[in-house]
């Protein structure tokens, strides 16, 4: 009878882990089923470089506070997606007309493990609140077009 309830319990488990997985890709193609999607690290909190807060030794940027994420074209919007979430709405949502590009730069020091290999790091005002986004440099290129396309009247700052 143990042996029975043993192989029942792994048998549940196994199945709820099957789910779980059938139902974290069935939502990963939801989002990428309307198009315009491109994978997106984010880093809402950003830490001030040489603050004397932890990882930020020297200037040089820690790799906490990333995220990785898909984003998606939505009209004036990028809706943004955590990966690993089960959830069915954007984690964030970026207003074309409230952000404004500050930077661009390469993955430095802990980024470099934190980030995919590829990524270009682009900050960012949001709204008034600095944040990261970490793409390819062809998710990159669309990005500043998507940007620089705004309709006519509304401010879009790129640098």
């Amino acid at each position: 009878m143990e042996m029975f309830l043993a192989l029942l319990v792994s048998a549940l488990v196994v199945a709820l882990v099957v789910i779980g997985l059938f139902v974290f890709g069935l939502r990963r193609r939801l989002i990428q089923r309307s198009g315009g999607t491109f994978d997106c690290s984010l880093r809402w909190t950003v830490p001030d470089a040489g603050d004397g807060s932890p990882g930020s030794a020297g200037g040089i940027p820690s790799g906490k506070g990333w995220v990785y994420g898909v984003a998606r074209y939505s009209g004036d919007r990028v809706a943004w997606f955590r990966v690993f979430s089960y959830a069915p709405r954007p984690r964030r949502v970026l207003e074309r007309s409230g952000i404004e590009v500050l930077a661009r730069r390469m993955p430095e020091g802990e980024e470099e493990l934190a980030l995919l290999s590829d990524s270009v790091v682009l900050g960012c005002l949001h709204h008034g609140r600095h944040l990261e986004l970490a793409m390819s440099e062809d998710a990159l290129t669309g990005f500043l077009a998507w940007l620089e396309a705004a309709p006519p009247g509304q401010r879009v700052n790129v640098a």
